[in-house]
């Protein structure tokens, strides 16, 4: 499967996303046209779980703080209070799964932006890149 994080391309991955060396997101497609399986955790500053998205739905949802839209071929969490999107994922084209936007806290409390031009996590930056990953994860931060 090839992931795009931002402008980034993520050649023959194994689906996962690893942030800071921690696995945080993981896809799945049955199909190469889908549907699109999404696994995500969600943490607060103390990098306790808030929420958890297992096979695309919520699993766990502390005070009710996110609210999830789906289809076969697409993700969108966002925060209810806010409006602001944790996680937009779409499945474009057959095995191209885009990461559109997103914010979020990864586990070690760094927050993680994704724009369609960079991925941007602590003093890292990425835009522009393809990656040959060779079956593995995509490895940011």
């Amino acid at each position: 499967m090839d992931i795009e994080i931002g402008s980034n391309l993520y050649r023959n991955t194994d689906g996962t996303v690893e942030i800071e060396g921690v696995p945080q997101i993981a896809l799945t497609l049955k199909t190469p046209q889908g549907p699109l399986l999404v696994n995500f955790v969600l943490f607060d500053e103390g990098g306790r779980v808030t929420v958890k998205v297992v096979d695309g739905t919520l699993a766990f949802n502390e005070r009710r703080a996110y609210e999830l839209t789906k289809t076969t071929t697409s993700l969108l969490l966002k925060n209810t209070e806010t409006g602001k999107v944790a996680l937009q994922v779409e499945l474009k084209e057959s095995s191209l799964v885009v990461f559109k936007q997103g914010t979020f806290l990864t586990m070690k409390g760094h927050r993680f932006d994704i724009s369609p031009t960079e991925w941007h996590v602590g003093k890292h930056r990425m835009s522009g890149k393809e990656i040959d990953t060779q079956g593995k994860a995509a490895a940011i931060g």
